[in-house]
């Protein structure tokens, strides 16, 4: 009977392999495609030629290298900031001892994730219209900075919560202070959970389109999802260019978590601390 489940477990995480890897598939075996296989009929599971046309053209006529440098710029600087400021104000909600002014923080930062975004667009774009903010990269960065600290706030504070207290005590008591604490004791312990903070960061707003949608508007200044998104038009879908730019786009998240997995496992299972 055991022996059964087991199979039954295989079974089941082999047809979900399956599913997940499926729709990458064909996007990499379109984006490989001469652009009139694409539309042959019956479909290919393969292409009978690999043809790397849509790549020379997405880098080529569709500019791809710029809103990649665009993404990449915007996403590392706003990840990068949103884990720094959580960090810190994920250690004050984890070591603050005003229990009910601290519930109240962590309401609110809850609360701000049940709001829909598009209902504060129009006020924040007249906002930055009037102070002449939009279409700019540093505003976007911003923007995306407000938009994943709470959630990464929440996420820090979950992984200092698992850091014994005593261990700070201990430090202070052989001569550390506050700050050598946190940087030679606290912060070290934490690097899972940094890197699960970033990852997530970083996965967001490297995918986000309606921000971006909204308040860039120069082609110099597009990022990945805008720029996929400018490949749909009335006269129809470039599939191959849109492939190419969807596996290219793919690249970077694989990336990260293919150096940072084991941290990220560690980090949103186990905390900061081992048990």
């Amino acid at each position: 009977m055991t022996s059964f489940k087991k199979i039954l477990k295989i079974i089941a995480l082999a047809l979900y392999l399956i599913a997940a890897l499926l729709p990458f598939y064909w996007i990499t075996i379109t984006s490989l495609k001469d652009s009139k296989e694409i539309y042959s009929f019956p479909l290919k599971y393969w292409p009978s030629k690999i043809s790397f046309n849509s790549y020379k053209q997405l880098f080529s006529f569709a500019n791809f290298g710029i809103y990649f440098r665009n993404s990449a710029i915007v996403s590392l600087i706003a990840a990068f900031a949103a884990m720094i400021i959580s960090m810190f104000s994920g250690y004050a909600l984890s070591r603050l001892k005003m229990k009910r002014f601290k519930n109240r923080i962590l309401l609110a930062l809850y609360f701000t994730q049940m709001i829909p975004g598009f209902i504060i667009m129009a006020p924040l774009f007249t906002m930055l219209s009037q102070f002449q903010m939009t279409d700019k990269l540093s505003t976007l960065t911003i923007l995306y900075i407000t938009m994943v600290i709470a959630f990464s706030t929440i996420m820090a504070k979950s992984f200092f919560d698992r850091i014994p207290i005593s261990l700070e005590e201990a430090s202070m008591i052989d001569g550390c202070n506050i700050v050598q604490s946190l940087f030679k004791i606290v912060f070290p312990l934490t690097l899972p959970g940094l890197a699960a903070i970033f990852s997530f960061a970083f996965v967001n707003i490297w995918n986000e389109l309606f921000l971006a949608t909204m308040f860039i508007f120069s082609d110099d200044k597009m990022t990945i999802p805008v720029a996929l998104n400018s490949f749909i038009s009335k006269a129809g879908i470039s599939w191959d260019i849109m492939s190419a730019g969807l596996v290219v786009s793919l690249l970077p998240t694989m990336i990260i978590f293919a150096f940072a997995q084991k941290y990220i496992i560690a980090g949103l299972t186990e905390g900061a601390v081992k048990g």
